[in-house]
């Protein structure tokens, strides 16, 4: 099986070319990503905690999704199909904002990502894909927000950006 390219972009975005991902990560070439955040009526977010076996950040809880673009999906196709193939359910999505990150990890890879961020709304249980993600949870924003400060280390580094850089822009996106 070939293994998964990701989209090398510059800075505005634009397309430069493709990358193996692993080689991306190795070589901590920016290129094009995303994190879809599920909310339900509640105003808790769909929190994911990463399978044991992934080759970066396991068992860390994040946002419902994140996964990188393929060749010419647009955003929101990557996201739906994403998210469906991590937790098993479909909601509409619409993109908020995008950022970039740089950050490495202790065996050697970096992310360099420009993230978009996607938000969906949905009320029920995930059927979750064990070969993805450990277990799952929802959680109110400000709870989420307070236990960063007291368990910093149990969360991906790009969720913890997000949350630092664009709590209140997520809030203010709650039903």
């Amino acid at each position: 099986m070939e293994e998964e390219q990701v989209i090398l972009v510059n800075e505005l975005d634009e397309q430069i070319g493709l990358m193996a991902k692993l080689e991306a990560h190795e070589k901590a070439i920016l290129h094009r990503a995303f994190s879809v955040f599920v909310l339900n009526d509640k105003k808790e977010i769909m929190l994911q905690q990463r399978a044991h076996q992934k080759y970066h950040s396991p068992l860390l809880w994040t946002n419902t999704c994140c996964s990188h673009q393929r060749d010419g999906e647009t955003n929101i196709e990557a996201g739906s199909r994403r998210l469906y193939e991590e937790m098993g359910f479909k909601t509409d999505l619409k993109e908020l904002f995008n950022f970039i990150y740089k950050a490495p990890f202790d065996n050697g890879l970096t992310e360099h990502e420009l993230d978009h961020v996607m938000i969906g709304y949905y009320n029920d249980e995930p059927m979750i894909n064990t070969e993805e993600v450990e277990d799952w949870k929802w959680m109110k924003i400000e709870d989420i927000q307070s236990d960063m400060v007291l368990n910093p280390d149990i969360y991906t580094v790009w969720f913890k950006i997000i949350f630092d850089e664009f709590y209140h822009f997520l809030e203010e996106h709650t039903i």
